[in-house]
């Protein structure tokens, strides 16, 4: 692109930007780059050479000004692009509808008021919801209301400067995330917005509806009715939003549900789009739950409960007296198989006499593989899907599901996405149960690997300066694959790219190793990252031999993956 062409799209991009904050920076860069400032032009490149892509994740980027950033001009234009979809898929005579929330990010109350408008004026009915709340929330209101689609403004776990969009469909979708050929039907619109209108002129009203108390207390209901405390001595618990919407709900569904108030890590409870006793926002990370620790500590907690900023997922942690911080943070398979394992229990108990167990546990092709076990020792059935909840959580029949990134589904009759708020009142439900006959998590994780065989897992996490680095990566990998890693033989390798027995296409490598150990490569569909998981499971000696095994493979997997990718 010629200097001269990308001066008059930044130009026109100010014209139609109606941000003081985003316009004054474009402006700057501006005005920088016509007289030849070489940073300049090289963002005024990164910024306007592409374009935003919205997909089955919706959009999320840096807010910034520039078609490859979140700002007020870019979701100017996916909202009324999406509000083309919505009427164009309306059935004659039918107003589509949809429901708008948002958590506590920067602009996050200020793109959902720019979305109420747009679809107002676009012709469909729009329902903001009352005040920031959890995505969850936000998905159980797509069904509540019977909306068309729903509108979720987080960028989750992202740093602080991120924002994000996220879409939902109603009708035979129940609630669940856009998943194709909607996203590129959306895509489509939002392009034609963004060649043929000006966001300033785009139709706007301010007739949308706020909606009452009335969904956030049907919420809460709901999701306090997955697991009522059981009668007796109760655990202490700390909990954290990690600056996030969380703690609002959630304190009220535990509460609802009968358990007593948690321990709170104050510095992180409120909303704080800043973040700023965290580097990055998601309890998966590197010191993210220190906080945590601390307060569990000083109160001699028996339980920690985390959720991300916009509270969809789920961390947890138990006392380990290995450990320097007297605390280990769960692996998101350990939360989710003993989450599965409760879920086949309950299909078990609501038999009547040889009937057999109906429904699924479903998890992500990179979640353990341990979750098949479990369903095939109960007469489930199970299935696996592409990562993410928008595939998860379309599973017919569907009892249970889970990705190992923290994610869980625990009540797919009222929410189809994950909620870490209702898998946190579930899975303390599951401890507390566990407590009161005499056994702890640890045990109950012991307990397990005694009865179906003891699994490992291991991610790895590869974050690249440059994006264009992962594809170099996969496109090596499928060109030279490795033969042997860590003493074993690649027997497999089933590549996804075009779709693998019933799966849909998707960017992934799986390698299945001679000792029945499963490795798992794909690029991060949210951040620069490429993610590797590894899987082991022995069944050799009794169970400390087992875990022993497990985790001396792990280490040297670790090792040698660590160096294929980098």
């Amino acid at each position: 692109m010629s200097a001269s062409t990308l001066l008059a799209i930044a130009e026109a991009w100010l014209a139609q930007d109606p941000d003081d904050e985003t316009r004054a920076e474009l402006a700057g860069l501006v005005e920088r780059a016509r007289v030849a400032d070489e940073v300049a032009v090289a963002e005024l490149h990164d910024r306007f050479d592409s374009r935003l892509q919205f997909g089955t994740a919706g959009l999320r980027g840096r807010i910034e000004a520039g078609s490859n950033r979140m700002n007020r001009v870019l979701v100017s234009q996916a909202a009324a692009g999406l509000a083309a979809y919505l009427l164009e898929q309306a059935a004659d005579g039918v107003t589509p509808s949809i429901v708008i929330g948002y958590d506590g990010r920067k602009n996050s109350a200020v793109f959902a008021q720019d979305t109420a408008e747009l679809m107002t004026g676009a012709g469909v009915r729009a329902i903001l919801l009352p005040r920031l709340l959890p995505t969850p929330v936000l998905a159980f209101a797509v069904r509540f209301f019977d909306a068309s689609a729903g509108v979720m403004v987080t960028a989750s776990h992202n740093p602080p400067a991120d924002n994000g969009y996220k879409v939902y469909l109603g009708g035979e979708h129940q609630g669940s995330q856009i998943v194709s050929p909607a996203d590129a039907a959306i895509a489509a619109h939002i392009e034609h917005i963004a060649t043929t209108a000006s966001v300033q002129d785009l139709p706007r009203g301010d007739a949308f509806e706020v909606a009452g108390e009335d969904v956030v207390d049907a919420y809460v209901a709901a999701t306090a009715g997955v697991a009522p405390a059981p009668a007796g001595d109760q655990l202490r618990v700390v909990y954290t939003a990690m600056h996030g919407v969380g703690w609002e709900t959630t304190g009220r569904v535990l509460e609802t549900a009968g358990y007593p108030a948690p321990e709170l890590v104050t510095e992180q409870i409120e909303p704080d789009p800043t973040f700023r006793t965290v580097s990055f926002p998601n309890p998966e990370e590197p010191g993210a739950l220190d906080l945590s620790f601390a307060t569990a500590r000083a109160t001699g907690a028996d339980l920690i409960i985390a959720n991300d900023p916009d509270a969809d997922r789920l961390a947890i942690a138990i006392p380990d007296a290995t450990e320097a911080s007297g605390y280990r943070r769960l692996t998101g398979n350990e939360v989710g198989l003993l989450l599965g394992w409760r879920a086949a229990q309950l299909a078990s108990a609501e038999l009547d006499g040889d009937a057999a167990p109906e429904g699924t546990l479903a998890c992500s092709i990179v979640s353990s593989p341990a979750l098949r076990t479990v369903a095939e020792a109960h007469g489930l059935a199970f299935r696996e899907t592409l990562t993410g909840f928008k595939w998860i959580s379309r599973t017919p029949g569907m009892r249970f599901g889970f990705e190992e990134a923290l994610g869980y589904l625990v009540n797919p009759e009222t929410v189809r996405d994950k909620d870490g708020i209702s898998a946190a009142v579930a899975f303390l439900g599951l401890a507390t149960s566990a407590a009161q006959a005499g056994e702890s998590v640890a045990g109950l994780l012991d307990r397990f690997a005694a009865t179906f065989g003891s699994f490992g897992s291991d991610q790895i996490s590869i974050r690249y300066a440059e994006l264009s680095r992962i594809g170099e990566v996969m496109a090596a990998l499928r060109e030279l694959p490795p033969t042997r890693i860590a003493g074993a033989a690649v027997t497999r390798i089933d590549d996804l790219v075009d779709g693998f027995e019933g799966l849909p296409p998707s960017d992934v490598l799986r390698l299945w190793l001679d000792d029945g150990t499963r490795v798992m490569i794909r690029p991060s569909g949210t951040e620069p990252k490429l993610k590797v998981y590894v899987d082991v499971q022995s069944s050799e000696g009794d169970a400390g031999e087992r875990a022993a095994t497990v985790a001396a493979h792990l280490v040297a997997l670790r090792s040698e993956l660590t160096e294929l990718v980098a």
